[in-house]
């Protein structure tokens, strides 16, 4: 996978059984299902949507489709800040589907106002690593696959089977996403965000985020200080 996929914002349709290769993008974003449904197997898990379900990605989260026999009808909204969650529903797609057409603004203010988060239940052994993963970014894959009664190799053939990734990539690829969330948030220096994250030096993060967003962490850094100051100055002239 290489490169960004760019985000169509409104709504889309996909055919019956068909699939989207692992992709990433470089913006946050909704994506609600207005009818039909998917398989998604992405950055926060594995999650089955019907209509009604909202997926959340943040930015440079990577994921692959798999659509079923009915395909999907789906809206997609960017958003201005990264989810807290993956998964989440509203009562009444239709309406904000509706709402887009005229102001997508307005959309995305109407999701927030009625999302709520869904708590993922995990099907099989590769749901239950990804989120292990997830939780643990120091997770001995070895000792998992031991502890599962799994071979090394079954494990990472399965994962990759349904995420289209390595565990150890799916890992490093979460020790990213953190240090990234702790470098946009700021008040801390890149080596204390580097220990924090679980790599083994600054370094370490560096090839790590470059290598997820095509940009060193210094460039995220100013990039947060600088949205930061100018957010003072309009407080400041309001």
């Amino acid at each position: 996978m290489r490169g960004l996929t760019s985000i169509a914002q409104g709504s889309e349709t996909w055919s019956a059984h068909c699939s989207i290769p692992r992709h990433r993008h470089g913006r946050a974003y909704a994506a609600i299902t207005l009818s039909g449904g998917y398989e998604e197997s992405g950055s926060f898990g594995r999650y089955r949507v019907r209509s009604g379900h909202v997926l959340l990605h943040r930015a440079f989260d990577a994921h692959v489709d798999r659509f079923e026999s009915s395909g999907a009808r789906i809206l997609n909204l960017l958003l201005n800040a990264p989810p807290a969650f993956g998964l989440g529903v509203v009562a009444d797609p239709d309406t904000i589907a509706r709402v887009a057409a005229m102001d997508l603004s307005a959309a995305v203010e109407a999701l927030r106002e009625t999302l709520t988060s869904i708590e993922p239940q995990p099907a099989d052994w590769p749901d239950l690593l990804a989120y292990d993963l997830l939780d643990d970014p120091q997770l001995r894959l070895e000792a998992w696959a031991e502890r599962h009664g799994m071979a090394a190799a079954t494990l990472s053939r399965g994962f990759r089977t349904i995420f289209a990734t390595s565990p150890a990539a799916f890992r490093a690829e979460s020790r990213a996403q953190s240090a990234l969330a702790l470098i946009t948030a700021g008040g801390c220096s890149l080596a204390e965000i580097a220990a924090v994250a679980g790599f083994a030096d600054q370094s370490h993060m560096t090839r790590a985020v470059r290598a997820l967003t095509g940009q060193p962490p210094g460039y995220w850094l100013r990039s947060n200080r600088f949205k930061t100051r100018r957010m003072e100055r309009l407080y400041k002239e309001a």
